[in-house]
């Protein structure tokens, strides 16, 4: 109990009542499910705060069992994500990504740092949509523990890799590939992009691109690696 002070952005909002809102927070430390009381009242302080897609810093009591905000200042409100039906599409279905991988009470930092400079990318460049929720799959996984073995067959641990494996999650070789069926061939350019995304400084995480063949190898492999991963079927 007492009070609470940190930053975040709301990733879901629901109305309660005439005037209250139930808003879920993903901060540092994980998400927080904080009530936010007259939040839809026409002169509320709390009214921009607590909007979808809101980064702010939110002051809130926290109680045996539940969270109730006091106040917030707004850093970025991410206004044109939200008008823009093709880039709220987007947002959507990373954000559900989001929501289905966080909890509360966990270290959370470096995946809502993914999270903002995505939405940034989203919101500022003009970036194909695909090719950035790609990059933002195979980063996720690697937060998650799911980096892929890339520089060596995950098997027979030869160099001559020019196989995805969701099997045995990595690349494979020509001989190692022809004993999984489920292995899909790549290019090097797609190779050396799954070896970028899953060490690159987080700033410059979306500061490179590929040809459109290479960017459909990667939207594949991001999609079907995901899906396994998270054993479930996330469609945009």
């Amino acid at each position: 109990m007492g009070i609470v002070k940190t930053k975040g952005i709301i990733i879901a909002e629901n109305n309660m009542g005439d005037f209250d809102k139930m808003v879920t927070i993903l901060t540092p430390n994980g998400k927080i499910a904080c009530s936010a009381k007259g939040a839809r009242r026409p002169k509320s302080q709390l009214m921009a705060g607590t909007q979808f897609l809101c980064f702010g810093e939110y002051m809130m009591f926290k109680g045996t069992n539940t969270y109730t905000l006091n106040s917030c200042e707004t850093i970025e409100l991410f206004y044109n994500l939200r008008i823009d039906l093709d880039k709220l599409n987007v947002v959507a279905h990373i954000t559900k990504i989001i929501q289905d991988v966080t909890d509360e009470n966990q270290n959370t930092y470096k995946i809502l740092q993914l999270y903002l400079n995505t939405l940034y990318v989203i919101a500022n460049t003009d970036m194909d949509f695909k090719f950035i929720v790609s990059i933002f799959k195979m980063r996720l996984m690697c937060l998650l523990g799911f980096k892929p073995i890339l520089d060596k067959c995950c098997k027979c641990e030869t160099k001559q890799i020019n196989y995805f494996s969701f099997k045995d999650n990595g690349l494979k070789c020509n001989n190692c590939s022809k004993q999984d069926t489920g292995t899909i061939a790549i290019s090097e350019s797609t190779k050396n992009a799954l070896k970028y995304i899953c060490v690159a400084p987080a700033k410059k995480l979306y500061s490179f691109n590929i040809s459109d063949e290479n960017k459909k190898q990667l939207e594949i492999i991001a999609k079907l690696y995901t899906n396994d991963k998270l054993e479930k079927e996330y469609k945009i």
